[in-house]
């Protein structure tokens, strides 16, 4: 395969073999995160840069984007593209792709690894025998999943594959999304505070948008009650992190499930001394398998769009 001329700035570490891929694709792959001085790189480089490699939890800055007069495509990995400012993007005509579908199943997996994780209070028991309690009694019981609730808000890929594999554990979905999905068996609610309340566990799958931010409040979460759980798949914004811990602390709810937080990366938090909240390093996509497909499905849109002057998974 002849490489193609354009030259990719690459903002942040990924998968080998999708740094590879690009590298075997374009003349040149510029790693942005190894370059010292930046400000000297972009002089002398920016307008040679035609494509832009992130992913969807670093994102790209405006102030970066307005340095590059000749992007013409980003090419994100990941199905969130709330770190992009895609408006600025499109009055550029600059073309932002992400990657869908290809992350649902490992995240859906994640989605019912934290239901289970706090049913069970997975965490909390093998601390259980790890510390030798184990010899002063059993641990106390916890709680089955079979004929409980699971609502789901946002039910878009991700939040369907989750619905599958808690309708196989048992449970019953209930849902909330843009529009009654019509599917048989679940029960479609108009909105999330009707959710909570009907739900054991409330499950979070859908975007981060000016609409969802702080969706997730004291008021949804007093609807949740005193056994619900919840957990977040989707991103942190969509939930306000000082009233969960509230709740958290008070046992206004039973617990919580997170793979995303307001902040990321999270270093520092009052969640971190609660015994009734398991956390996850935000990454729900993050297997081999999983990120290989997404830098494949990244790099396929890069070159789709040089060598046939469209993308695969263009953000509309």
């Amino acid at each position: 395969m002849q490489k193609l001329a354009q030259e990719i700035l690459m903002l942040g570490p990924q998968i080998d073999v999708y740094v590879e891929e690009l590298e075997r694709q374009f003349s040149k792959v510029h790693k942005f995160w190894q370059i010292e001085d930046k400000a000297t790189f972009l002089k002398e480089h920016a307008d040679k840069i035609q494509g832009l490699a992130t992913s969807g939890g670093l994102g790209v800055k405006k102030e970066l984007l307005e340095q590059l007069p000749q992007l013409e495509i980003i090419a994100s990995s990941g199905v969130g593209y709330d770190s992009i400012d895609v408006a600025y993007a499109h009055s550029r005509n600059i073309i932002v792709t992400n990657t869908p579908n290809v992350l649902n199943d490992c995240v859906a997996d994640t989605g019912m690894m934290l239901i289970y994780a706090v049913a069970r209070q997975l965490v909390n028991a093998d601390q259980y025998v790890r510390s030798g309690a184990w010899g002063k009694g059993a641990y106390p019981l916890t709680t089955s999943l079979k004929h409980k609730v699971c609502g789901i808000a946002g039910l878009g890929n991700i939040g369907l594959e989750v619905a599958a594999r808690a309708q196989a554990c048992g449970m019953k979905i209930a849902y909330t999304s843009r529009s009654d999905k019509k599917i048989e068996g679940y029960q479609y609610v108009e909105n999330v505070e009707a959710l909570a309340e009907q739900s054991d566990f409330l499950v979070l799958t859908l975007p981060s948008t000016p609409d969802t931010h702080h969706l997730i409040n004291a008021n949804v979460l007093s609807k949740l009650g005193e056994k619900g759980f919840l957990i977040n798949i989707a991103r942190g914004s969509v939930v306000d992190e000082k009233a969960l811990i509230a709740a958290l602390k008070n046992n206004d709810i039973a617990g919580a499930g997170l793979d995303v937080f307001e902040k990321e990366p999270c270093t520092e938090s009052e969640l971190f001394a609660l015994k009734n909240v398991v956390l996850t390093p935000h990454y729900a996509s993050g297997t081999r398998e999983t990120r290989k497909a997404m830098g494949d499905l990244a790099c396929a849109n890069l070159y789709e769009y040089f060598t046939q002057h469209k993308a695969i998974t263009p953000v509309v």
